[in-house]
């Protein structure tokens, strides 16, 4: 993998980047290059869309107001954008943005918020969760944008799970099991061959799974169940904790 350059600021972009294009800034980018980094013309920022890679970019000033980014070298490639799903029920704002700013920091390249028996939150602003995403991208060098869905019920989310998603297990975050160690599991997982396909990770809300949801999950052939320990932990908190556990046994760390 190419080396990520930690020293030079980061910009997402809508636009294709190719050599010689000439992108417009928006206007808080403008700002933000202009009065906040006071950077001149010739300077140069990273730039990234999702789709094309990483470039390093020139800036040129046509006006005291206006940044033109200028993409000449692109400094790493587009990666797969085939990863970890990440199913949550929907929390309250400013705790909904960590989690999904930590859901991408961690790796998550689908977001899929799922209403429950007990979820508190059961209006998504996917807009707002869309900012988060490419902050959080920005900010720690990730070049796939991870993909917003809109919420669904957990119960149609199951229904057709196999239609949509293939051979993709769940990993369901049972916080009422208080079994085995959840690294056993899924190393058991990943020897009989269940990771071939990056796992969905389920975490359900403040809570707790229903009865009736987590006996449907546990009869479900495509979902395996893993506890998260002896402490109860926040929504957000078991979010980090899960997507590390997931990601270091049968993900790509």
């Amino acid at each position: 993998m190419a080396k990520y350059e930690f020293r030079m600021q980061r910009l997402f972009v809508e636009a294709a980047l190719a050599p010689d294009a000439e992108i417009a800034a928006d206007k808080t980018q403008a700002n933000y290059l202009l009065n906040v980094l006071r950077l001149a013309d010739g300077d140069e920022v990273l730039l990234f869309n999702g789709r094309d890679g990483e470039w390093r970019a020139r800036l040129k000033l046509p006006s005291r107001k206006s940044v033109l980014l200028c993409p000449h070298e692109q400094t790493r490639p587009q990666p797969s954008s085939d990863g970890l799903v990440y199913l949550f029920a929907p929390l309250k704002h400013a705790r909904l943005d960590y989690m999904v700013q930590k859901a991408v920091e961690m790796g998550a390249a689908r977001l899929v918020p799922v209403i429950t028996a007990h979820t508190q939150a059961a209006r998504v602003n996917t807009e707002r969760m869309t900012a988060n995403v490419i902050e959080a991208a920005e900010q720690c060098g990730i070049l796939g944008l991870a993909a917003v869905e809109e919420p669904r019920a957990l119960a149609a989310v199951l229904a057709d799970w196999t239609a949509r998603e293939g051979e993709r297990r769940i990993i369901f975050c049972d916080e009422s099991d208080d079994g085995a160690n959840p690294l056993q599991l899924l190393a058991v997982l990943k020897n009989e061959g269940g990771a071939a396909v990056p796992p969905a990770v389920l975490i359900g809300p403040e809570g707790g799974f229903s009865a009736a949801e987590r006996a449907q999950l546990k009869s479900l052939p495509f979902v395996t169940a893993i506890p998260l320990g002896p402490r109860i932990l926040r929504a957000d908190t078991a979010a980090v904790a899960a997507l590390a556990v997931v990601q270091s046994v049968i993900g790509d760390w």
